[in-house]
Order: structure tokens, then sequence, then C-alpha cells
């Protein structure tokens, strides 16, 4: 017995999120074609693997414009890279633009993202992440999605150990579309503009040939936290003071001991009214410090005799970006059962990513300081160290730190595909590039210009400069190219599949294939960088530069026997050699059982593997700054010393290994479809993953919450202050994770007042948890946030669609549960909010050739949650997985040309 038409899309969309079918659709002939996790073409639906489909017109009824948008919909997807958590680093994080999938919380490193079934080069930039930047993605030319919700190693090798997206682009186009999209959001800032022109000609089935373009155009405005009303809601400065920055203007003096010393003798006052009790003083701070930028906060970083720097209130919370893409495509019969095809895509991103002004502690004789005119200190000798005082201070007149992010990828694809004999065969070369240039746009300045300038008195770090002071600082500006990184891969592969048997249940179907790739990353640095020359950058030395690369062969086979017309047996398995690395034999087996026409049953198991990465092997020694966190050595040092006087956003040393083995899996699933009557489906999956030999660093809260066993982590100066932490990545330890899937889809129904449908996704995350180290206890993540993020427990998304004549409208949400917040010293434990969007579209078929969407995302103007995490620089919320820009209203218009 064989399941309907529509039981064969639920199984496709494996729990909604699939394209709705209608009447006409149901009764089309279904052709065997090839599906994502499988190599041997068949039905939609008919793998024993869950796969779930978004489709062209449910991404035209969400109103989203690129492939980040539309991942962050996947309720599978947790702590996904976003450019929420790119903003404000300037160039202190590695990475920076780059926006990636992160399928069950595994880590970007383990989803692998295809387009057309083929890999592209990763975000070249060096970091921690290794994956494809959906910013590469050509948003516009896609026709579906497919989410492969399990492990797929056996066939497509390393990475995909949490799962595969699939960007399945048009194919077969003829006729001309255009389409235009503006959307604003309420208070202002965080817009878009996009355009898109699609083109093709000739029939492949009568003429032999078909080619087709798709050409995308967008932009978005900044957004800034002054626009947005629930910035200031969050109160950062009365709740999280700590999280701030102690770099002020005016600026705050770091008194050395022996300065602190002569001073508390002589009974100096630092706020003119108590005699100096701390080494952190600032002259403002009795009268209130400079509002509303610099706050008097006591308990803030700044001290309790200083001042404290709110970034929060003038911050990029959402970049400036342009972005454009270009996908064709072109295929040629060669005869009968041959064809040429060949896929160009191209696309540039140019973002500007607007951090803090730039900061610096700057040594000044005490004779150019007034505030210590009357001090003893004015009277040492002048070659006496304690002369020197040290200022943190703000640069308030050089302007924001903005850094300009070029990412632009090329991909070409050739390839032949057909039938030979009894064999279906398609053998391509595919080249594909990621080029990325990271470049200083504004506020990073010639340290040594400004050093100079505050030694000599031109600029202070107390008071707005004169037109000299101006001058310098625009003298001192360094703008242009300070990093750039260059991705390539090249391929070539082949397979081949073809029935060998006829079984009781159908045909005995066997594919074979292989893959020969060369993978390739460069890095460089500008001068200036490499001599650690720009105030605001952090350099990696002179001899960061590097190009690496290896070689990767792989070759799989896959099985699928019909035993019976209700059982069938599913097998892969997959060979894959990294050089340096080693290889790794990767198998799985599936089963899928339907007893009867309502219900189907299936089951996979199998081994996975992730190779390290280039950068995970060579990158070189990196400095980065880590969140603000307490060390708690400093709180037993001096039983007076506070929370405030233990903080800071700590220097990191991170270090690659090039001894490092590929990460293993193993994984395993149980599902059930069940199609009660026609037009309507449930599915439930049960999935299990555990990983080994993680590749990983420990994460810097990680380290200073056991400073006795990671104190060779931790160096530190004769005062016994970090002078920085090292991150080293080694193998180490275990993950495990698991859920279910559910997934309900009704097809549309007719009633008196129009058509209705559902559609809903969810993920109910049993348990997720990682060891630091082998041996060590497991430590959970799952609803808390823990080092770099959280997985929250259930994630779900649910859309209804109506439809009466030329009209349309679709009503969705999207729901992550609340979790608990990250664990800070000093604080108590807290619980974060649910975050649940609504957004409502409506469409109009005004004819034939012309259509028109309105559309409001965020229709309750819901704001982020309240959170005291401290990885990411912005401080209030998580910037990872909520959206800034409150209710945004969008409209778009298409009209095709027949």
């Amino acid at each position: 017995m064989t399941l309907r038409p529509t039981a064969f899309a639920a199984l496709a969309a494996v729990g909604a999120l699939a394209t709705l079918c209608n009447p006409a659709a149901a009764q089309e002939k279904l052709d065997r074609v090839e599906v994502t996790g499988t190599a041997i073409k068949r039905l939609a639906g008919e793998t024993a693997l869950p796969v779930q489909v978004i489709g062209r017109e449910e991404i035209t009824k969400a109103g989203v414009t690129t492939a980040a948008e539309l991942v962050a919909r996947i309720s599978a997807a947790a702590n996904n890279l976003t450019d929420g958590g790119s903003i404000g680093y300037g160039g202190f994080r590695d990475q920076m633009g780059f926006n990636a999938a992160n399928l069950r919380g595994l880590g970007v490193s383990s989803t692998l993202v295809l387009l057309n079934g083929r890999r592209m080069a990763n975000f070249a930039s060096p970091g921690d992440a290794a994956g494809v930047d959906l910013n590469s993605i050509p948003a516009a030319a896609i026709q579906r999605v497919e989410v492969l919700l399990d492990g797929a190693s056996a066939l497509y090798g390393s990475d995909a150990i949490g799962g595969v997206i699939n960007f399945i682009t048009r194919k077969d186009f003829r006729g001309a579309e255009a389409s235009v999209l503006a959307g604003a959001t309420r208070e202002g800032g965080g817009g878009k503009r996009a355009a898109t022109l699609s083109g093709g000609l000739g029939d492949l089935a009568t003429q032999g040939f078909n080619l087709m373009a798709v050409l995308d155009l967008q932009t978005t405005k900044p957004l800034n936290a002054s626009q947005r009303k629930f910035i200031t809601a969050l109160d950062i400065p009365g709740r999280l003071p700590d999280l701030l920055s102690s770099a002020s203007f005016p600026g705050n003096v770091l008194l050395a001991r022996s300065q602190f010393n002569i001073l508390e003798a002589e009974g100096f006052k630092a706020n003119g009214k108590d005699v100096i009790s701390t080494r952190r003083i600032n002259p403002s701070a009795g009268s209130g410090c400079n509002p509303p930028a610099s706050l008097y906060l006591p308990d803030g970083i700044g001290g309790e005799e200083g001042c404290t720097f709110d970034y929060m209130r003038d911050i990029e919370l959402y970049p400036k970006s342009r972005k454009s893409s270009f996908f064709g495509r072109g295929v040629v019969a060669l005869g009968r059962d041959h064809q040429l095809f060949v896929e160009l895509s191209s696309a540039r991103a140019r973002t500007l990513y607007s951090g803090t002004p730039n900061r610096v502690d700057a040594d000044i004789d005490v004779s150019r300081l007034p505030y210590f005119k009357t001090s003893s200190l004015n009277s040492l000798d002048a070659d006496d160290e304690d002369r020197v005082i040290t200022v943190r201070t703000r640069l308030m007149e050089a302007g924001l730190r903005t850094s300009e992010l070029i990412s632009a990828t090329q991909r070409t694809v050739v390839g032949l595909t057909g039938t030979s004999g009894t064999w279906d065969y398609e053998f391509a070369y595919n080249h594909s590039a990621s080029n990325v240039s990271d470049r200083d746009h504004q506020g990073y300045l010639n340290e040594a210009l400004i050093r100079s300038g505050f030694a000599d008195g031109t600029i202070s770090p107390f008071e707005r400069s004169g037109s000299a002071g101006l001058a310098l600082y625009e003298q001192a500006q360094i703008r242009g190219e300070v990093r750039a990184a260059n991705g390539t891969t090249d391929s070539v592969d082949f397979k081949a599949s073809r029935s060998l048997a006829r079984l009781d249940g159908g045909d005995l179907a066997l594919a074979l294939g292989g893959e020969s790739r060369r993978e390739k990353q460069v890095y460089r640095q500008s001068d200036a960088l490499a001599q650690d020359l720009i105030l605001g950058e952090t350099s990696q030395g002179p001899d960061a530069a590097f190009t690496r690369s290896r070689r990767v062969n792989a070759v799989f086979a896959e099985i699928s026997a019909p035993l019976t017309k209700q059982l069938e047996l599913q097998a892969a398995m997959r060979y894959e050699h990294y050089t340096v690395s080693g290889g790794a034999f990767s198998p799985k087996l599936g089963l899928r059982y339907q007893p009867s026409s309502m219900l189907l049953l299936r089951a996979s198991a199998g081994r996975g593997f992730r190779a390290p990465s280039l950068s995970d092997l060579y990158r070189p020694v990196s400095t980065g700054t880590a969140a603000t966190l307490v060390d708690p050595v400093c709180m037993g040092l001096d039983p007076e010393n506070t929370v405030t006087d233990c903080s800071d956003t700590w220097t990191t040393y991170n270090y690659s290994y090039d001894k490092l083995k590929p990460e293993k899996s193993r994984q395993f699933s149980l599902g059930a479809v069940f199609e009660p009557h026609r037009g309507m489906t449930l599915n439930l999956d049960y999935w299990n993953i555990e990983k080994s030999n993680l590749i990983s660093t420990l994460g810097v809260d990680v380290i200073l919450s056991d400073v006795t066993k990671y104190s060779g982590l931790v160096i530190r100066d004769e005062d016994q202050a970090i002078d920085h932490i090292d991150l080293i990545k080694r193998n180490r330890g275990k993950q495990r994770i698991s859920g279910l899937d559910v997934g309900v889809s009704v097809s549309p129904m007719r009633t008196a007042l129009g058509s209705l449908g559902l559609r809903l996704n969810g993920t109910l995350t049993l348990r997720s948890q990682q060891q630091t180290g082998d041996g060590d206890p497991f430590v959970s993540n799952l609803g808390r946030f823990l080092n770099d993020g959280v997985v929250q427990r259930w994630r779900h998304t649910v859309s209804v669609d109506w439809e009466q004549g030329p009209f349309s409208a679709t009503l969705s949400n999207s729901y992550l549960s609340g979790y608990r917040d990250q664990e800070v010293v000093g604080k108590a434990n807290r619980n974060v909010e649910a975050y649940s969007l609504w957004n409502l579209s409506a469409g109009w078929e005004a004819t034939k050739s012309l259509s028109l969407r309105v559309g409001v995302q965020n229709l309750l103007d819901k704001s982020p949650p309240f959170s005291q995490q401290a990885y990411f620089f912005l401080s209030g919320y998580d910037p990872s997985y909520t959206d800034t820009r409150g209710r945004y209203g969008y409209a778009s218009l298409r009209y095709t040309f027949r």
C-alpha cells in the first residue's frame, strides 16, 4: 500500500513548514527526484530520514529576503551566528560579518550547508567557526530549502553531524519576473529595500536548452540604540552597571599602589569631599560625571570614586548593509539522454559595523593634570616613575569605531548528467571561493600619535579638544584594509545509480559515488596591524599571515532494498580521507515501515565525523577580548574587594593546534508519520546525537569558575592581576543532545469563508550537555545560558493560511521558551522570559501578472527580554536570537512578464 500524495508532501516536510498542497497539485505526476540525504532518485518522502521542506511560496508569505532570515525560522536551529552578535566589537572578534546556521545547537561547524546538493567554500576569515556564510546564498533564486534533520556523513562526509541545509534554486525557468520590496520600522531605523529581476528562456523538453538568471539587490538601514525605547526600559545602568565600561569621558585615573599610598597619606580628596579610598578615581565623579554618556554609578565598573561609560545608550544594534547576488544556470541537451549544465553564482555583502568610540590607557606626566596640581606627586623628581599617571579615557571626538566588512563569494559548477545504459549518472567540477576584506572605516587611530598627543597636552582625557586636538584626531585616523582572507574549494565529484533487481516491494537500487577536493585558505594583515600600530585593533604579530591547503578524497555507496510493499531497508557508507587529519569511515542504516496508508514508521542509525578546519589547525596566535567577568582570585586577595573591583574584559590569547583529530559522532532517530485522513499529517521524530573528541577551547567563564584547576591558563602579573587568559584548542570531552521534532500539516480545507491551512514545526530538546574535558562531569546548556549561548528547551513556528479567490493571508508565530540566565558572580540567579513573535501578511493577485503583498513582522511590537548575559558585547539582552527592530512593516510588488 502507498501513502496518499499529501502524505508524501508531509514526509518531505516532516512537521510543517511545507508548501501547502492544493487540489490541482495533488493530481500532478510525482516524478522521481533526488532528495537531500540520498543519492538514489525516488519519490519525495520515501526515505527513512526526516526532511523538512520550505517552499518558495512560504518564503514569499513570510516576507524574508535573506537566507539568514530563513534559517532563523527553523525550529531545529539554535544559537545561530547573526549580525547581532557581530555588532559592537570592531576588530575585537574574529569572523565579524559571518552569518551561519547551527542545527541542534551543536555548533556552526557541525551543520553542512549546500547549494543544489554541492558544497560551497567556507567563510574565509579564520576563527572558531567553520561554515558557509549565509550572505553568500542567492536567496532570490531559491525555489525551496530542504533541511535534513539527521546526520548525513555517510553521504556528504564531514560537517553533517547536526544535519544538512540544502538550498535548491529554480530550474528550467521561462519568462521574466520583477519584484520590489520596501520595509520600515515603527520607531525608525532598520528599514530595508530590495529589488529582484529574474529571467529565463528555452524549453529543455522541446527546444533542448534552458537559460535562466536571477539578480537581487538589497540595502538595510542602520539601527541605533537611541532609536529604541526598550533600551531605556531595560535600565542597563541600574541593573548591569558592571557590564558597561570603565573607559569614560572624562577619563578615570588608574593609580599604581605607590601613587595611591602617597595620595592617601596626604589626605587627598578624590571627589572634593572624601579622602581617597580606591585606586580608580575621576575628577568629575563628585559632580555626577558627564551624563548621559558617562555616569556616576557607585556599583558600576568605573568604581565608587570613578565614572562608568554607558555605551548601550548610543550604540548600533543593527548594521547598515548593501547586498547583491547573481545566480545563473544553463542546461543544454546533448542527445536524448545526456545534458550539460553550468551554474554561476556570485554574492557580495558590504556591511558597516559601528561600535563604541575608541579607548586608551594614556600615560601622562602629573604636571599636565590640573586635578593633581596641589598633590605631592607634583613635587617628585622629574625621572620618578610615580610622576606618570595612567588615565583610562574614551576618545569621543574620534568618532565611533566603524569597520567595513566586504564579503564576496563566487561559485562555478560545470557538469554532465544523464543516463548511460542502466545507470543514471552525474559528474561535475565545482570551483567556489570566499573573499573577505575587513577595513577600518572610522575611529581606528595611529596609537603613537594619540599617546604623543596626550603626553604633550594637545589632547586631554578630561576636556574637549581645541582645533589642534581635533586636527590631531583626524591626522591619526587609519582607514583601509587591515585584514584579508581568501578561501577556495575545487572539487570533482561523480555519482551513479541503477536498479539491480526486482524485490517484492520494488527495485533494489544501488548508488556509487566519489569526490576529490582541494581546500585552501590564505590570510594576511596590513603592515600597520602587523606592527601593532592601530589603537583599537588587536594585532596577531608580524608572522600572522599564512597560506594553507589540504586535499580530501572520498568514496561512498548507498543501497535501497524494498523487501516488501511495507518494509524498506536503506544503507549507506562513506570513507573520506583528509591530509594531516586522517580518514574516517561513516556508515548509516535506515528502516522505513508502512503498515497502512495512514501510518509510516522510520528509523536510522549511523556514525559521523567533523574534520578540523584549516583555522583549527593552523591559525596563528590571535589576541581577543573576553566578556566582562569576575576574577575570583582578585575577590580573595582583599576582603574589601567588590565584584566591580574584580571585573574586566580580560585579554585572551587564542591558540590553534596542528595535531587535532576529527570529531566523531554516533546518532540514531525513531519516528512516525500519521495521516488520519486526507489533507492532515502528523509526525513525531526522536533523535539522539553523541559527539566525542570535541574540537574546542575552554570558555573564559569555565576557566574562571575553577581557577585552581585551570590556573595554568590564567597568566598573572606580579600583583596577581590577570595579564591574559590562554584559550588553547584541543580534542576534549563529549557532547550529548537529544530531543523530539513535532510536526502538523493541514492542507487547505475549503470553507464558506475560504480555504484554510495549518503548518506547525516544533523541536523539544530533552538533553543538551557537554564535558569541558575527558572524564569531566557533563554540564548542561539546555534551558540555561552557558559559555556562549543557550539551547532553548522548546522552539516552534506555526502558521495559518487563508485563501479566497485572489486574496490570501498568513498569520504566523515563532516561539522560544524561557531559560535560566547566565550565572554571574555577585548577581542573583534569574530566568529570561520566553520570546514570542507574531507576524501577519496579506496578498492580492490583482491580475495573472501582478501580485501585491503587505505584511507586519513582530505584530505586537515585542521587545527582547532582559538578560544579564556577559558573552556578547551588547548588554541587557541576547542579540543572537532576538529582533531589535520592533514592529516592522513591508510591502512588495511582483510582476510577471508572459
